[in-house]
């Protein structure tokens, strides 16, 4: 059996002109990165911004393993599906992070035969638009602390610092650090810390931002410390905001590939959905419903964080409207969320399958909640069986929602059409009434409430003293009409890892709330949540290596 990378590499990629002409774009449109990956300006926007928009498709999943459920293969699956169908689809996904590819959940170009190419080019560098990120973040940070060095003419308090430097690694030792040492000449000493470049409020803008001018004032908005007196300090404060967007001027365009099959497939942002927003960027959406008539995107982890975050979040800040919502589930998974230890969860156990499934449940009705109609994918493992499979299919039948098996990764767009004629039946029914869960004028802390009973199900929030002041503080500094943006473990409805299912009876902590004032929303951190992953036992890096010849091996 061939390994992903080893797919990839047997693939014979089309010319990126070739897969943009499917799109109806010329090579002019174009700013090549090569002969397979292209980047789209202003200049293509402002050709096909007046066309009219396709259809909307979310992919989201069930609350996973720790090995992921396949959601970005299923949603490259659906768009290859979709095309071996007749539709014209496009498909809008996010750019890996790094630290990922080198830890344990692997890459974000999907798997086996739905796979987004270049592979090894996505996963490690691709056009460089995380390293620009990186890049525009700290230089923030190092314009601050030249600032706090040269006469701190502004006044900031050192001790009350917001804004943290970045890097696109998993790198735990860097998650709390001490700056300055070493004498006068090193800076001013002060506590720091690192989160991973996804995380992020740079990220989450260019993610946010409509184009260039709209990305320049989000920056400028940046809050990154107070003053003595309490007041607040952006980044237009330091002057920083001109350099910032310079750095960002061309990760700012969306970059456009394809599948093994020759889908084209826009890729752009990549924030993390457990401590970010967790959706590719604005523009390659919009720009994915102008080209398509049919735009397939995805969200992070559960439906529980990305699904909530682009429906309350992104579909909100750009004017999207989905029709339709692709909820991803494993066999696997629902045995992982009914008790079933990772190292078991190949072993047959129907009974575990059933006490697991109330996870699906939890999610499918809060699609619902939403006022969209879901489609259950059910991507297929060697390893299920025929008995775990028809359970699944006569569960979703009793809840009245569409199911099919997606195999994908087995078979590529082929293995996919069941679940795109699905969508397609879906979209035919025009029955999407979109609405978010919570109104832009209520209280952050009701907002906040909203999201904890009404998605996660909890019976209680419990708001710490020092998130509660900061809250508070955030409206009185005229924010308090942002929406929320959790961040909560990807594993379990709720903020504890470990109660898998649908908990019950459970309250969810909010430990710290941030404004990112820049982005758009505040940041709600719960539970034990950390911004700065770090390194498994094993990490997948020791398996990646390069021969003579440049061919990578061992990426997946």
């Amino acid at each position: 059996m061939l390994t992903d990378i080893e797919i990839a590499q047997n693939c014979k990629m089309q010319p990126i002109t070739e897969v943009a002409a499917k799109a109806g774009l010329s090579a002019d449109d174009l700013e090549l990165y090569g002969k397979y990956k292209a980047k789209l300006g202003r200049e293509t926007w402002e050709k096909i911004q007046d066309k009219p928009d396709g259809k909307l498709v979310l992919v989201t999943a069930i609350n996973p393993t720790p090995a992921g459920e396949g959601k970005t293969t299923t949603t490259v699956g659906l768009g290859q599906a979709m095309a071996q169908l007749g539709q014209n689809a496009v498909i809008a996904l996010r750019e890996p992070s790094l630290g990922p590819v080198f830890g344990i959940k692997g890459g974000a170009a999907g798997g086996g035969y739905a796979q987004v190419v270049p592979m090894e080019d996505i996963n490690l560098h691709f056009t460089g638009d995380m390293h620009a990120i990186t890049a525009a973040n700290n230089l923030l940070c190092a314009m601050l602390d030249n600032h706090l060095q040269q006469g701190n003419t502004l006044g900031i308090d050192s001790r009350r610092v917001l804004f943290s430097r970045v890097l696109d690694m998993n790198d735990r030792a860097l998650r709390n650090i001490t700056i300055g040492l070493g004498g006068k000449v090193n800076g001013v000493p002060r506590e720091d810390h690192f989160m991973i470049t996804v995380a992020s409020e740079v990220m989450a803008i260019l993610c946010l931002a409509n184009d260039l001018a709209d990305l320049k004032k989000r920056l400028g908005n940046i809050l990154v410390a107070y003053t003595y007196a309490g007041e607040p300090v952006y980044a237009r404060d330091l002057k920083a905001d001109g350099a910032m967007a310079a750095l960002l001027k061309d990760a700012i365009k969306p970059n456009l590939v394809q599948t093994l099959e020759g889908t084209p497939c826009l890729m752009h942002g990549g924030p993390f959905a457990n401590i970010a927003h967790g959706c590719n960027s604005v523009q390659a959406t919009k720009m994915a419903l102008k080209l398509g008539d049919i735009a397939i995107t995805e969200a992070g982890f559960g439906a529980d964080l990305g699904a909530e975050k682009f429906l309350d979040i992104k579909c909100r800040a750009a004017g999207l409207t989905p029709s339709c919502v692709v909820l991803v589930a494993t066999v696997r998974a629902l045995k992982y969320n009914g008790g079933v230890a990772k190292p078991d969860l190949n072993q047959p156990n129907v009974d575990a399958l059933a006490k697991g499934i109330v996870n699906l449940d939890a999610h499918i009705e809060n699609i619902r909640k939403f006022g969209l109609p879901v489609v259950v994918a059910i991507n297929a493992f060697p390893t299920d069986t025929a008995e775990e499979m028809a359970f699944i299919e006569q569960h979703c039948q009793e809840m009245g929602v569409r199911v099919a098996l997606s195999e994908v990764f087995a078979k590529g767009g082929e293995g996919g059409k069941a679940l795109a004629q699905q969508v397609l039946d879906v979209l035919a029914e025009d029955q999407s009434d979109y609405h978010p869960i919570y109104e832009l004028d209520q209280p952050l802390t009701d907002k906040i409430r909203a999201i904890a009973t009404t998605i996660y199900g909890a019976k209680d929030v419990n708001i710490l003293p020092a998130a509660a002041k900061e809250l508070a503080n955030i409206e009185a500094m005229g924010y308090g009409s942002l929406p929320i943006c959790m961040a909560k473990t990807q594993y379990s409805l709720s903020d504890d890892a470990s109660l898998l299912g649908r908990p019950t009876d459970f309250t969810i902590t909010v430990r710290t709330a941030r404004l990112s004032a820049g982005a758009g929303f505040v940041v709600c951190e719960t539970g034990a949540i950390m911004t700065m992953p770090g390194l498994p036992k094993k990490p997948a890096a020791e398996n990646i290596d390069v021969e003579e010849d440049g061919k990578i091996i061992g990426l997946f």
